[in-house]
């Protein structure tokens, strides 16, 4: 790929040829195969059900049963009394958070512990969820660890969605959709890319890049996400041939020790998918809505406006608009089971349909799309061809999505 921009390139792979040859866009190099999903569903009448590993590598998908009715994502609740619903992130009409206002009077910092205002039934089945999806080696540390994800997304959240100039949005969405791309070549685990993009963000505001090493910058945060997330990392020498020797390998090297200093050796994140996929498991979710419910998560990878809101958010909206989409028949176990699974959401409702109705938006056109590495990777026989159901093409209106003007 040239110094000055991503322009077109020669493909190394592509797995996703389909029978009427469609690839993706000669700028980016093609997939290797759909997301490595780490848990297959199984079928079976257990209410709940022990996961079954398919390959070495993969962790995610499990079992669940149907989830049923839909409801916006508000706050915790308490056993024998329920709080005052208030919005932790107000979004104002363009798009852009005001000061957090918190669900509790004395705010989410002040509480030592959250024990006393979630029901014990939701403690254990988060507590569940966790050691079910490997996050967790011993279920003693699990709600401290489920209060610390929670209290870490304010760490490092976005005040709005602007982008140092020259950069544009277009800009940063064709980067990502080539850095997904280079994510699937690798065989990357999926939290490495959300890492990625999220070091990417913050660099883009916190260190002096020119466009002519945007491409760097973005392989330089893969590789240092890599780096946190992954056993085997790549050779510099096979990430400057994956920018076609645009960049050498001191050139590398070099801007991996700005990030670093940039960011303040800082590389913790909490990525949205964690709460995607702990939610998922305690409303008992399918898989196809989790299959849904994370290529609609993905998407928001590519839309700058998505940028402020919480990982919480994100997941919560991604999993309503899945089932919506989806509108599989309800049952009351599996209404009970989202009722629990939504009261660990924070966020106004306001918030909530705006997320939604920007990832409808992206959904509805990921299939014309010039970037549509997502739209590819999620179309495979593996991840059950979600990308291509016919309740996405007209999202919104399907959903009855109110428009939010931004």
């Amino acid at each position: 790929m040239a110094r000055t921009g991503l322009c077109d390139s020669k493909p190394l792979l592509d797995l996703h040829k389909k029978a009427e040859e469609r690839r993706a866009p000669l700028r980016t190099w093609a997939n290797a195969c759909g997301p490595k999903d780490r848990w297959q569903a199984l079928e079976g009448d257990e209410p709940r059900m022990a996961p079954v590993k398919m390959e070495p590598e993969r962790r995610w998908d499990r079992r669940l049963s149907v989830s049923t009715s839909d409801g916006i994502i508000m706050g915790f609740h308490e056993d024998s009394r329920t709080h005052s619903a208030g919005s932790m992130l107000n979004v104002q009409a363009d798009g852009c958070p005001e000061e957090p206002m918190l669900l509790y009077p004395h705010g989410f910092q002040g509480l030592h512990s959250l024990q006393a205002l979630v029901p014990s039934l939701l403690r254990h089945e988060v507590e569940l969820a966790l050691e079910k999806l490997n996050l967790i080696w011993d279920r003693t540390y699990a709600w401290d660890i489920f209060l610390d994800m929670m209290r870490h997304q304010f760490r490092y959240s976005f005040p709005n969605t602007d982008l140092p100039r020259p950069f544009t949005d277009t800009t940063r969405t064709v980067l990502v959709d080539w850095l997904i791309q280079v994510h699937e070549l690798l065989h990357f685990q999926e939290e490495t890319l959300y890492l990625a993009i999220h070091l990417l963000n913050r660099s883009l505001r916190q260190i002096k890049v020119s466009t002519a090493n945007l491409q760097l910058l973005g392989v330089v945060c893969l590789f240092l996400a890599a780096k946190k997330e992954e056993c085997l990392l790549p050779e510099v020498s096979g990430l400057c041939y994956l920018m076609d020797h645009s960049y050498s390998k001191h050139q590398l090297l070099r801007m991996e020790r700005k990030v670093l200093c940039g960011l303040k050796f800082d590389l913790t994140y909490c990525p949205p998918l964690h709460f995607l996929l702990l939610s998922a498991s305690i409303a008992r979710c399918s898989a196809k809505v989790v299959w849904m419910a994370r290529y609609l998560l993905e998407l928001s990878l590519l839309e700058g406006q998505c940028v402020v809101f919480l990982p919480v958010q994100l997941a919560g909206a991604a999993l309503c608009l899945a089932r919506r989409v989806l509108q599989e028949p309800p049952t009351p176990e599996g209404e009970a089971a989202w009722c629990l699974a939504s009261s660990i959401h924070v966020g106004s409702e306001t918030a909530l349909l705006k997320i939604m109705h920007i990832l409808a938006g992206a959904a509805a056109k990921a299939h014309s799309r010039d970037t549509c590495a997502t739209f590819i990777k999620f179309s495979s026989p593996e991840t059950m061809h979600i990308s291509s159901h016919p309740g996405l093409k007209n999202a919104s209106g399907l959903l009855g999505l109110p428009t939010v003007h931004t």
